[in-house]
């Protein structure tokens, strides 16, 4: 089995065969490894902007506040959209206990909840105007039966 040899220099796994070739000394060759081009790399102190967002690699001082600005937005963020889940559970819940009047708060509630969501960029316009509509639908269907 032979190995496959770099574009220039010879592999360490290559000399080994070759030493045992000629009787130097009987050495196992190094387990054979895939061939990776340096293409495949991205050049020195070239490289992608998500592997520095990832591993936190932030080099100006610009792109070190983003990153911190982007943190605190996440972090609010994630409360308004769990809120937003919380009024929606909460709607669903005065739902399934058949209860009107309560269900028609819980709706009010919810729709207050998704429109400032959508307001804050939390939530698209659509996808707001979908779930309520849909609420809205429910709640009809509830008072109708």
């Amino acid at each position: 089995m032979r190995c496959m040899p770099g574009p220039v220099r010879w592999t360490a796994c290559d000399r080994a065969l070759r030493r045992a070739e000629s009787g130097e000394a009987a050495v196992d060759p190094p387990p054979i490894l895939p061939y990776i081009r340096a293409s495949h790399f991205p050049p020195p102190g070239r490289r992608a902007r998500s592997y520095e967002k990832l591993l936190g690699m932030a080099n100006t001082p610009g792109s070190k506040k983003a990153v911190r600005k982007i943190a605190r937005r996440t972090e609010v963020n994630t409360a308004r959209r769990s809120r937003v889940r919380t009024f929606l559970r909460k709607f669903d819940e005065a739902l399934g206990a058949g209860d009107a009047a309560a269900a028609k708060d819980a709706f009010v509630k919810a729709q207050s909840e998704l429109m400032r969501a959508v307001s804050k960029g939390v939530v698209h316009k659509n996808t707001g105007s979908r779930k309520v509509s849909r609420l809205a639908a429910q709640l009809r269907k509830m008072s109708a039966a």
